[in-house]
């Protein structure tokens, strides 16, 4: 695994706004950043990522299922009460999923380390699915890259046969689309969903999450007065379960994307539990609960992560008893889990996370997030990668 140095392609920020990547800078601060790239050979792609992808998947699901027939590990993972038999139904009726993103640390040497599972709202889809392979289209057809460079990228592909295939199994209905107002990394997120979509065949619409209401029998409904019957929010459900229409989720009738089983695997608090049934397995590190920090033994630093957190928010380092914060954030308030410790690796000035995809339990492809940081958050900037 190394981290090489690429000359930009010319005018590439015009061709982001043909089409349509309008958050590639954000903030005044670059995003997208194609001065360098990383490189992989075709044995660490598929030992080191692709396989232990699809094993912690199938690890992650068996912790589902140990956690939903408990209801003191329901109240481990922070489920309200009145919804942990709308979490079990989904789970018992098999209702489907579309994808996942893994986390893992990794150097090019030795297994990968599983930081946490992103199985609800994960982002950069687009830039994984289609930009960085047009970018490595785009590179070779210039001579920049050598004519048989490789990606681990089938993302979009499996995500229009995937989509295809939900369509079959919810007949009769349209696909509603909907993520937040002002975030303009999940609109094009959800967008690039949409054009999936469209791939597929699958009638669809879009709804920004403020602008959800409901009818005179209490169904979800859009602007358009439209019963919403299956929906795909970028937007999650620890978050749904504590608004004041979350009453209305058991009855609605909606199909979700992504499913209400995944309040289990979106969670911190899984990190623990694979810990527990998994000892040793040489892609996990060793994670606890709060109280059972005695468990942890002699492990002189940990990482303290809140059970519930996104882009890396509110990450402390425990050394010794003494907690350093990390980064900030709004999040905390239901607990926290550890992990030991096991910083990214570093490449020159940067910390490098790999985020491994998953769709319909297939390994779909990885996408590559560095910062000068340890920590990755939502402005941590996005590198395109190759197999050679």
């Amino acid at each position: 695994m190394l981290r090489l140095p690429i000359g930009e392609r010319p005018r590439w920020q015009e061709r982001a706004r043909e089409f349509g990547f309008h958050f590639h800078t954000m903030y005044g601060q670059p995003y997208w950043d194609e001065s360098a790239y990383y490189q992989f050979s075709l044995e660490q792609i598929e030992r080191d990522i692709e396989d232990p992808t699809e094993e912690i998947h199938q690890m992650c699901l068996e912790v589902v299922t140990q956690v939903l027939e408990d209801e003191a590990l329901l109240q481990r993972f922070c489920i309200p009460a009145q919804y942990w038999d709308f979490v079990r139904d989904s789970w018992h009726n098999g209702d489907p999923s579309l994808y996942s993103r893994l986390d893992f640390a990794y150097s090019g040497q030795g297994p990968a380390k599983l930081y946490e599972n992103n199985a609800d709202t994960p982002t950069s889809l687009y830039e994984t699915g289609f930009w960085q392979w047009l970018w490595l289209q785009d590179n070779v057809d210039r001579r920049a890259l050598p004519l048989q460079a490789d990606q681990f990228n089938s993302l979009q592909e499996k995500l229009v046969n995937r989509l295809r295939d939900l369509q079959f199994l919810t007949p009769g209905r349209e696909l509603h689309f909907a993520c937040c107002r002002d975030t303009e990394e999940d609109r094009g997120t959800v967008q690039y969903l949409q054009d999936c979509a469209d791939q597929a065949g699958i009638a669809n619409h879009f709804v920004f999450i403020e602008d959800i209401g409901r009818d005179a029998q209490g169904r979800f409904s859009d602007l358009r007065d439209q019963v919403i019957t299956w929906m795909f929010k970028l937007y999650p459900w620890e978050f749904m379960f504590r608004e004041e229409f979350g009453a209305l989720l058991p009855n609605s009738q909606v199909r979700w994307l992504e499913p209400p089983w995944k309040a289990i695997l979106s969670n911190k608090a899984l990190l623990p539990m694979l810990w527990k049934r998994f000892p040793g397995h040489p892609n996990l590190l060793p994670s606890f609960f709060e109280d059972e920090l005695h468990l942890a033994g002699d492990f002189s630093e940990l990482v303290k992560k809140p059970v519930f957190s996104r882009e890396g928010a509110n990450i402390s380092i425990v050394r010794g008893g003494e907690v350093q914060p990390l980064s900030d954030g709004p999040y905390g308030q239901e607990g926290y889990v550890y992990q030991g410790m096991h910083p990214l690796p570093k490449f020159g000035d940067n910390y490098t996370l790999v985020g491994s995809w998953l769709v319909d339990d297939r390994a779909a492809g990885i996408s590559i997030r560095e910062d000068r940081a340890l920590v990755t958050q939502d402005m941590s900037r996005y590198l395109p990668h190759i197999i050679l």
